[in-house]
């Protein structure tokens, strides 16, 4: 079923225009790039100061000015992640590092909506919020290395 999907997905307009265009699968690739950056720099600085970093700069100012770029960033790497998908559906399917990167993104982002239940920007960090931060910093790390490893799988 899920190599039906694939092949649904390579056929579709989507899938010929990534695998067709001489600009759409680099385009896609870049904006991709881009937010990850946009996304694992602005948690990952989140991250490390919930963990003890940068003491003097104030959490609920940083939190307030790179959650909005970390939430661009995902919203980059939806559609862009997309065109790359059509482009090689059939392969990336049957790759173990795609998968798992998949998982990672899943787990990365119930941790991201659990903080925000558990943590508060504004508050004094706590065991939970530093174990939290730790645990996004390596599952969004761990999706970062994935990505770029699959072109090798």
């Amino acid at each position: 079923m899920i190599d039906s999907f694939a092949a649904a997905v390579e056929a579709s307009q989507l899938g010929m225009v990534a695998r067709g265009s001489a600009w759409a699968y680099p385009i896609a690739n870049l904006v991709h790039l881009l937010g990850l950056v946009l996304l694992v720099g602005g948690i990952g600085i989140l991250d490390l100061r919930i963990l003890g970093a940068f003491p003097s700069l104030p959490l609920p100012a940083l939190s307030r000015a790179l959650t909005p770029l970390a939430i661009a960033g995902l919203i980059l790497m939806l559609p862009s992640g997309l065109v790359l998908f059509a482009a090689d559906a059939g392969a990336l399917v049957g790759s173990d590092r795609f998968r798992l990167k998949l998982v990672l993104i899943a787990l990365a982002l119930a941790n991201a909506l659990a903080f925000r239940v558990v943590g508060r920007a504004d508050a004094r960090p706590t065991g939970t919020m530093r174990l939290m931060a730790a645990v996004s910093l390596a599952l969004w790390l761990g999706v970062a290395a994935l990505g770029r490893l699959i072109a090798y799988s």
